[in-house]
Order: C-alpha cells, then structure tokens, then sequence
C-alpha cells in the first residue's frame, strides 16, 4: 500500500512536469524578461550618448559664436573677463550646462604652430581641475588660442558599462579656436 502511494505520486508528479514543460502560455513573458535589462541598457547607451553628442556640438557652436567677439575686437578694452566671456559662451548654450562650471582659457599664441590643445586641465586619477582659468584676448593680428571645457555628468552606469571617464562620473568635454585677431 505504501509503495502504491509512492508510485501514484512520482507518476503525478512526472505528468505535471510533462504538462508544464509543453504548455507555452508565458513563454513571450519570460523571454522578454531575460532580454529587457540588456535591451533597454543598450537603448540608454545610445541616448546617453547621442545627447552627449549633442552637447559637444552645442559647446563647439557657442565657443565659435563668442570667439567672434575676440577676433573682431569687440572685447579688447571694454573690461572684458573670464567671466563675461562665460557669459558671452552660456547665451548660446540653450540651457544644457551648469555655466558656472564651464573652464574658460584665452590666451595669446606666438603663431599657429605653437596653439597647443592639451586637456591636462582634469587631474585623471580624481577628476579635479588642475589648472587656473586665464583671460587674455590679444591686440590686434594677435594669434589668439580658446579653449573652454566642461565636465558632463554621466549616469549610466551599470554591469561595469560606464561612458565616463572620470572617477567623478563625468566625461570632460572640450571646443577650440584658434584664429588672428582682426587689425583693429
């Protein structure tokens, strides 16, 4: 009677397993579980970047725009700064960065050959800045180097599948213009 009983369940049991195993009701459900985290990482990667992208090229655009104030000598010996040429650089931004945290460099150049574009201005190792901001925009048929940078945030960051390249979580950003100032 005992080794009955026993076999009736083993036998339940092996049936219910075959008739799991052939029904297919959630099988859509389960195999859109399994690819949802990796297809919705690669769709936010893709975003990240393509925003990413964008504010480069946003960066890149004003940096020009207000470079043009320095080559025409609309800025030489009105007082302009740094920080009016932050200024002058975040009216063409159309909101997307911090202006208070963009680095502004300008300076005088002996020649075109000798513009250097080092972005030695983020320490790699902990994400600060190295260098002091400068501001000095020339006289006239001056070679005049620009460069302002940006740390971008990042936020992704997920499965060891980073996009920054800062330990503070951001990717440093960069336009320049090198140009001579118009004979004013």
């Amino acid at each position: 009677m005992f080794r009955s009983k026993q076999t009736s369940i083993g036998k339940l049991a092996t049936r219910g397993l075959a008739r799991l195993w052939r029904k297919e009701d959630g099988a859509t459900m389960i195999e859109f579980g399994l690819l949802a985290i990796p297809f919705f990482a690669i769709i936010g990667a893709i975003l990240e970047t393509a925003f990413f992208l964008l504010a480069s090229q946003i960066l890149d655009g004003a940096v020009d725009e207000a470079s043009r104030m320095i080559r025409t000598g609309r800025t030489q010996g009105s007082g302009y700064t740094a920080t009016s040429f932050r200024n002058e650089v975040c009216n063409h931004l159309f909101g997307l960065f911090d202006c208070s945290q963009l680095k502004i460099y300008v300076q005088p150049v002996a020649n075109f050959n000798s513009a250097s574009f080092s972005s030695n201005v983020v320490d790699p190792d902990d994400g600060t800045w190295t260098s002091t901001e400068t501001y000095n925009d020339g006289v006239g048929s001056s070679v005049i180097l620009v460069r302002v940078y940006y740390k971008w945030p990042t936020y992704l960051n997920f499965f060891n599948f980073d996009l920054a390249s800062l330990p503070d979580n951001t990717h440093l950003i960069g336009a320049a213009r090198v140009f001579q100032n118009e004979p004013f």
